[in-house]
């Protein structure tokens, strides 16, 4: 009866999280979807309290208590630019979740290998379990694959763990964003790659806890090194890629665990991940191996001198202008995020539209440090989803508009992606906003961004620069919006 139950609620849950993965594609339905979500974990939280193996309630209710209390803080304060940095963390604990299961698992088929036949009779769930992979006729083949998802959920686990402690540091700032390696580069990730697989074979013939743990402080020595080489620039793939891992290492958790929803789960978030992943890798023009091997910036030569000067304009100016204009472009980027301007933004919008002007926003598929960060403030912000429109959706439409507004983006409306061979950005689709007639760029000072690359849009004839924080400017400007 309970297996039973269990097992019902495990369908009903993976389709729960089937449509709730779905419904995430699109902004009218991400509110439903994450409510499936919810429900879905909650109701695979409880089957397994219910199902084969319950016990410890009391164990049970109050982590699951105190994580809910945590949990509840952590959304409370966490802003919306700080979004990026706890997924990140998120990951991070899905990754050491994978460690600590693998290595239990570890511990229980020692201690289960030891037991005697009367204990064997008297063993509860996990160990249970084991107990009958223990007495099949085919144990040897059972443990022996059991080791390699033991093996495999510890490996990538502890990748994931240290990856996203890393890229949690950058996004923060508590760790410089460039690209860093340790002498040997390349070659001690591959090193350290041989030995967990030469310690697998060691693993699976002995089950030495001494080879399972030098391979966790070798994936440990992975994720900090890979994500390390990794520049903030790429932060975007990285934040999907980590998403992937932790998916997988769930997934290979699973079927330690012979837990079938955690292995669906876990399947659905690393085969999503990975596929998020290479869209990103695409719209940045980007090999995925490049990213994750190579880091950010590649160059060929020195990069195209910059002429000219950056001409500032005042919010009369811009307002000017935009009560002139009759079409209008706004470019969303992380300083809007930083300057929690996106209300201001959407009450923008508002009054422009309400005298008629045709405003669109031209989202890029890595502005932000998080895929679809942008979609998410604009929502926030209750701008209409029928105007927010993906860069090859609306980048045609630059040379018939009239002003293109940049709030707080650099590199994805740098022409240097297009004239620029060496350019570490060279051949990046990019907003192409410098063919509007004019283009405001709504900045806090002169500096060359997150990447550190210079901008020669800031330098054109037809760009001028809207100097201070994004939300202030703002604010500044809508009172003359007539």
């Amino acid at each position: 009866m309970e297996f039973g139950f269990t097992t019902a609620a495990y369908v009903v849950a993976a389709v729960l999280f089937i449509l709730s993965l779905g419904g995430l594609s699109g902004q009218e339905s991400a509110k439903r979807a994450v409510w499936y979500g919810i429900v879905g974990m909650a109701l695979a939280v409880a089957a397994t309290l219910y199902g084969p193996g319950e016990g410890l309630w009391w164990l049970s209710i109050v982590l699951i208590a105190g994580g809910g209390v945590l949990g509840w803080i952590v959304a409370q304060r966490v802003q919306m630019t700080e979004m990026p940095q706890l997924v990140a963390a998120m990951h991070s604990l899905v990754g050491l979740a994978a460690v600590f299961i693998g290595y239990n698992t570890h511990i229980e088929l020692a201690a289960v290998q030891g037991m005697d036949e009367a204990a064997r009779a008297a063993a509860a769930g996990f160990a249970q379990t084991l107990v009958h992979k223990l007495e099949d006729p085919q144990s040897g083949a059972l443990i022996s694959i059991l080791r390699v998802e033991t093996f495999l959920g510890v490996f990538i686990g502890a990748v994931t763990f240290t990856g996203s402690v890393i890229a949690f540091g950058k996004l923060a700032g508590k760790v410089d964003g460039k690209a860093k390696k340790l002498p040997g580069g390349h070659l001690l990730n591959a090193a350290a790659a041989i030995i967990s697989v030469v310690l697998l074979v060691v693993y699976l013939q002995s089950g030495s806890s001494l080879a399972l743990i030098g391979m966790t402080l070798a994936a440990l020595f992975i994720g900090y090194h890979l994500i390390m080489g990794i520049g903030g620039a790429d932060m975007p793939v990285v934040v999907s890629m980590l998403n992937s891992y932790s998916g997988w290492a769930a997934a290979a958790i699973g079927f330690s665990l012979s837990n079938d929803l955690l292995i669906v789960v876990g399947a659905l978030v690393g085969s999503s991940g990975a596929i998020l992943s290479y869209i990103m890798c695409k719209a940045m023009n980007r090999s995925f191996i490049s990213v994750i091997l190579g880091g950010f910036g590649g160059t060929t030569g020195p990069a195209m001198e910059v002429t000219g000067e950056q001409i500032a304009i005042d919010a009369e100016g811009v307002a000017a202008a935009l009560n002139d204009a009759d079409s209008i472009i706004i470019i969303p980027g992380y300083g809007m995020a930083v300057a929690q301007a996106q209300q201001s933004v959407s009450e923008l919008t508002r009054k422009l539209r309400a005298k008629g002007k045709n405003v669109r926003f031209a989202i890029h598929p890595v502005a932000g440090r998080l895929p679809g960060h942008m979609n998410v403030l604009l929502a926030e912000a209750k701008v209409p989803y029928d105007i927010v429109l993906e860069m090859d959706e609306i980048n045609e439409d630059f040379p018939e508009t009239d002003v293109a507004i940049v709030i707080g983006s650099n590199d994805i409306v740098n022409p240097a992606a297009q004239e620029d061979p060496n350019s570490p950005i060279a051949g990046m689709p990019v907003l192409e906003c410098w063919k509007a007639k004019q283009v405001f760029v709504s900045k806090r000072g002169q500096g060359t961004g997150y990447s550190g690359i210079e901008n020669p849009l800031f330098y054109k004839e037809n760009t001028r620069m809207f100097y201070g924080d994004a939300k202030k400017s703002l604010d500044a400007l809508l009172p003359m919006i007539e």
